[in-house]
């Protein structure tokens, strides 16, 4: 556990990191006794800092959401991040490589609510009926960590990994099979990754209670107009510069980012 001032001085790490561009060693290196609550409060410090600066929530992401990332980091669940409004990106607007450490970019079915979650208790039929759209996403993951050396604790706070993110139109989840949206991803047209939706903890839906669940335990609400991406439903792909990324769903269409 870390005292208060390591907090802060972690989270002025990673807030340099990214102001600069210029990544930072492993937190879980220079305090080996970091843990996953010391983390989500490094992450805390640093969204506040943005929301005292102008931003605003735009909702919540979740990470570690398949079975092999939760092996790899010797856990048993996800991790979320959060979402701001100043991360959206457009599909009509090139992404600049340089405002990012080392960005890669993940295929995700995101769910934008049209009412507000229940907290403790949250079911998968909660987050069905204050589903507005299920849309077509992609998420802009960047690490402030050098080289993507990353342990639990560094991932959680560095708001996960997530750094931006674009979603197209979507549709009503009346009528979908939210097990079995089929995902591809593309790079100037060729076809780089394909997975399927199931590949978030069986069904994406599990994620999103996930997370209205365990924010509630620090008085956070999911709440209408939110975006959730629950999680990628392939690996994450490097991206360079000159290079357009396409993913492609079944049921939910494309949606599209281009590097310069």
């Amino acid at each position: 556990m870390l005292t208060d001032e390591e907090r802060r001085t972690a989270a002025d790490r990673l807030l340099a990191a990214e102001l600069d561009r210029v990544p930072t060693a492993p937190l879980t290196e220079s305090w080996p006794g970091i843990d996953a609550a010391d983390a989500y409060r490094i992450q805390l410090v640093n969204i506040e800092r943005r929301l005292a600066a102008g931003a605003t929530v735009r909702g919540h992401k979740v990470g570690l959401s398949s079975k092999a990332m939760q092996q790899m980091m010797g856990v048993d669940e996800p991790d979320y991040g959060h979402l701001l409004a100043d991360m959206e990106l457009r599909p009509d607007e090139a992404v600049r490589l340089r405002d990012y450490c080392w960005p890669r970019v993940e295929v995700e079915v995101g769910f934008v609510l049209g009412a507000d979650l229940p907290g403790e208790g949250c079911t998968e039929a909660d987050v069905l009926a204050a589903t507005e759209r299920v849309v077509p996403a992609l998420e802009l993951i960047d690490s402030r960590i050098e080289d993507w050396r990353i342990g639990l604790a560094d991932t959680i706070a560095d708001n996960a990994s997530s750094a931006g993110f674009v979603i197209g139109e979507g549709v009503a989840p009346d009528g979908l099979d939210l097990t079995r949206i089929e995902a591809t991803l593309y790079r100037d047209g060729e076809r780089l990754v394909a997975g399927r939706s199931d590949a978030v903890l069986g069904d994406p839906t599990t994620a999103v209670a996930w997370l209205a669940r365990t924010v509630a335990g620090f008085g956070v609400r999911l709440k209408a107009g939110h975006l959730v991406l629950p999680g990628s439903c392939t690996r994450a792909v490097d991206v360079v510069a000159g290079s357009t990324y396409t993913a492609d769903f079944t049921g939910l269409g494309p949606v599209a980012l281009t590097f310069v």
